[in-house]
């Protein structure tokens, strides 16, 4: 359990909190491309409690304040213009910076202008996702992590809105122990789209792994420190001679890295609306396969509700929750979506879990770090000093590869270095890896 103190510290991230000054010194998914009006591409986001206005500018993004500095209207309904947006009111223009560079109704010779300035945040686009930087000074590089160097045509991009604090989302994506039970059947899987990384065979087995993590319900649990956070391993007992081992990744502050099948990952941040509602952003990838991002676009569009990304299966319905499904198909019986399985485990605990009353167990290592490495930071960042993977430098940036996240089987007494091997060769298979020698090399 933790005390109320540490709790607030680790779910408070509103401006001028501890945690929402060291989230914002790292980059944040702000939107995805794909929700951006193509005949106007403005949108009103909210991100760590401020109220802001995403918009495309010829040249790249631009994310100010969404409230005009003169009399304080939504910026949301601006005019598109000149790179970008006029005030409906008066018409003051606001640029990319945050500058007023126009006042119409001013006389001809006023600096006015010149004294006004709002919020404002750089951009970059990656792989589908618009990430800015709230943080003080000059933004840090961008890693060489494998969801932002991959091939565009190779990712896929997407979001969901879940109604709690951002670190329950994380914590549920780190915890390995919990697939053996919220993910699993009482008959067979019949998932074929998302759930895939549960309901292909693993290699070696004959199994599926829904099937193989249910049967093998009690995982060691070792965690490790590495440069993008922590590395998780979960290693399964399978015969006398055989374990299976399964590979996630901390990739800090808020974001986790899980393999998606036999060649697929993606990483998934939690990003904070306010302290009490979270966007999950992800970016999957294929090591081999061209993704086919229109179908797996309304795939996902047919579970939520827009603008808001809000699951069709929440809260308000109980899930979807169906008893006889329950008795009869899945665990949860909350449908074949794990998404769903994922946001009722966050979501029932409350709007921010009262740490204060848990109990944790062994097979909880993996949270437990992570609390610890989180609380740490905080502390170190509000003290000037360095914290968690965080480049300063294009060089040092470039060391930051993977994170290594994989689905393998091993002999009891080579799993350690198997579960390495067994990443090399899928790169060394890989269609993209293969035409990037410098990546492939890193």
């Amino acid at each position: 359990m933790l005390r109320q103190a540490d709790n607030d510290k680790l779910t408070q991230t509103g401006p001028g909190t501890p945690l929402g000054g060291l989230m914002r010194s790292y980059w944040q998914p702000a939107g995805l491309v794909s929700e951006m009006p193509v005949e106007r591409p403005v949108k009103a986001v909210r991100l760590f409690g401020e109220d802001l206005v995403l918009f495309k500018r010829a040249d790249g993004w631009g994310l100010i304040s969404r409230f005009c500095a003169h009399r304080g209207v939504d910026l949301s309904f601006g005019r598109l213009e000149d790179g970008g947006l006029r005030c409906l009111y008066h018409g003051w223009l606001y640029n990319d910076e945050g500058r007023c560079v126009e006042q119409p109704a001013e006389p001809a010779h006023s600096q006015f202008l010149d004294k006004i300035r709002i919020s404002n945040y750089p951009c970059v686009e990656r792989n589908g996702i618009v990430f800015t930087y709230m943080g003080a000074g000059d933004p840090p590089p961008f890693p060489t992590f494998d969801c932002f160097t991959a091939p565009e045509e190779y990712t896929f991009a997407f979001k969901g809105l879940w109604e709690c604090n951002w670190l329950q989302g994380l914590e549920g994506g780190i915890d390995p122990s919990h697939v053996s039970f919220l993910h699993r059947f009482i008959g067979e899987d019949p998932r074929e789209v998302y759930g895939q990384q549960f309901s292909e065979e693993v290699e070696g087995t004959g199994q599926k792994l829904s099937k193989l993590v249910g049967d093998h319900y009690r995982p060691d649990i070792e965690v490790e420190s590495a440069e993008h956070g922590l590395r998780v391993f979960a290693v399964r007992q399978l015969t006398e001679e055989i374990k299976h081992v399964r590979v996630t990744n901390l990739m800090f502050p808020n974001a986790f890295v899980v393999p998606f099948g036999n060649n697929r990952v993606f990483t998934q941040w939690h990003v904070p609306i306010d302290d009490e509602n979270h966007y999950w952003y992800m970016i999957f990838y294929d090591f081999n396969e061209v993704v086919d991002k229109e179908t797996m676009l309304r795939q996902r569009l047919e579970n939520v509700s827009l603008p808001d990304y809000r699951p069709l299966r929440n809260r308000g319905n109980n899930w979807g929750f169906d008893a006889r499904e329950q008795n009869e198909l899945t665990y949860t019986g909350m449908g074949l979506d794990i998404n769903v399985h994922d946001q009722w485990a966050v979501e029932s605990m409350g709007s921010i879990q009262d740490r204060t009353q848990e109990r944790l167990g062994v097979s909880d290592r993996a949270v437990t770090a992570n609390r610890r490495l989180l609380l740490r930071a905080i502390d170190a960042f509000e003290a000037g000093g360095p914290t968690p993977a965080h480049p300063l430098d294009e060089a040092e940036a470039a060391a930051y590869i993977g994170p290594l996240a994989v689905d393998t089987i091993a002999a009891n007494d080579g799993w350690q270095q198997r579960w390495l091997e067994k990443e090399t060769e899928r790169r060394q298979a890989s269609s993209w890896f293969r035409s990037q020698p410098e990546v492939a090399d890193a």
